[in-house]
């Protein structure tokens, strides 16, 4: 553990202990991954400005999302799969963020299922919704997140069709993997990943399978899972949604100011500003780059939150100073969760806080809910590249 100082060194370790069909699905973008490396990219075209012989005493780094009030001002990002980088993966990171005093965000294609982090957690997590085809599962599966307890609905509007993405499909992805020579060589370079999968029962879409007629093997899941996303899915889908759910409302996948509007107009609570982690449309700016033109926007309307590229706990504090009230983490998470586990999580926590913390004092600040574009360096790449407002 004295070796891992910061997130650079779980991705290491994660990608020894993770068979590479997987680690590459959570290290990876569509097309050229050009969009994916400029979310991490773009963060080091911001400058932040130092600040000394100011009082950094008694810093406080709690703050609140959507209202409910966090230990820090990051999330756990919904990420799909998250139970074939650890067995149970999704409990095991769920546990974590609670013991942690941040949100858990599970997604809609996890390993384990709604039920099984509800029975393996306390508090309340949130729950991140793909809109299907089949209506009539969207309603049930917003029922079970109702009944489960989750406290608020990511609705993700930037998947109707999946970006292509190289990696994956060289790799034949499946969950759980096909017994393939390629796929049996990957998991015999990871015993112990092998161990943790053997001694677990939940090795499919615990959302999915079960819960939809006709599909109750990974066989029958694929064939359906093909068909289902909605290339039809439209603004006008919210106003169905808001009578099913009647809770917080976050709109995840806005990256364009006009969609940003929309967003507002809807009536959600809350949007995030994201690429889909470089996912989807290679080429598209990166999440921190459109971050502070669309708080400018509408961030008097809508709570504005973003996620892409985050790997620090500067990185944090850059998207707070440009007007976030909260972040999302992905593959920091994930990296944490291959290579140890649960304690893979909190460590990752760990060092994000840190850092984020230290970060905070060296730039003459205290709280981290009084971060603004101030802490900004006004002679940024970034800022001069977009005409970033610092004054605002």
């Amino acid at each position: 553990m004295a070796s891992i100082v910061e997130i650079a060194d779980l991705k290491r370790i994660a990608k020894r202990k993770v068979p590479k069909l997987f680690f590459d699905y959570a290290d990876s973008g569509s097309w050229t991954e050009g969009t994916y490396r400029a979310n991490e990219t773009d963060f080091q075209k911001l400058l932040l400005r130092q600040k000394i012989a100011v009082d950094m005493t008694n810093r406080n780094l709690r703050s609140t999302m959507l209202g409910q009030e966090v230990a820090l001002p990051f999330a756990m990002a919904p990420t799909g799969l998250t139970g074939m980088q650890c067995a149970d993966g999704e409990i095991k990171a769920a546990k974590a963020c609670e013991a942690a005093g941040i949100p858990f965000t599970l997604s809609t294609m996890s390993i384990c299922s709604i039920e099984d982090v509800a029975a393996n957690t306390t508090k309340p997590f949130w729950f991140q919704l793909y809109v299907m085809k089949d209506r009539d599962f969207i309603a049930r599966l917003i029922a079970r997140a109702k009944a489960a307890g989750c406290s608020a609905l990511v609705l993700t509007f930037d998947l109707q069709i999946l970006g292509q993405r190289h990696k994956d499909l060289r790799n034949g992805l499946s969950a759980p993997p096909k017994l393939t020579p390629k796929h049996l060589w990957f998991m015999a370079q990871c015993p112990q990943w092998c161990l943790g999968m053997a001694m677990t029962k939940r090795h499919d879409f615990g959302n999915i399978v079960g819960h939809v007629s006709g599909v109750e093997d990974m066989s029958s899941l694929s064939m359906w899972a093909s068909e289902q996303f909605d290339p039809k899915l439209s603004w006008d889908d919210i106003e169905w949604i808001r009578k099913l759910w009647d809770g917080p409302l976050i709109l995840k996948g806005i990256l364009d100011p006009e969609d940003a509007i929309k967003a507002a107009d809807s009536g959600a609570d809350a949007l995030i500003v994201s690429n889909h982690g470089g996912r989807q449309l290679d080429g598209a700016r990166s999440s921190i780059a459109a971050l502070a033109e669309i708080v400018d926007l509408v961030g008097d309307r809508i709570e504005v939150h973003m996620d892409g590229g985050i790997r620090s706990g500067q990185d944090v504090l850059k998207a707070l100073s440009l007007g976030a009230k909260g972040v999302y983490m992905g593959r920091p998470f994930l990296y944490g969760l291959g290579a140890m586990g649960q304690a893979g999580v909190t460590k990752a926590i760990d060092i994000v806080r840190n850092e984020l913390d230290i970060t905070m004092a060296l730039c003459g600040e205290r709280d981290v809910n009084n971060l603004g574009r101030h802490n900004i360096d006004r002679h940024s790449e970034l800022v001069t590249r977009y005409d970033i407002d610092l004054s605002k």
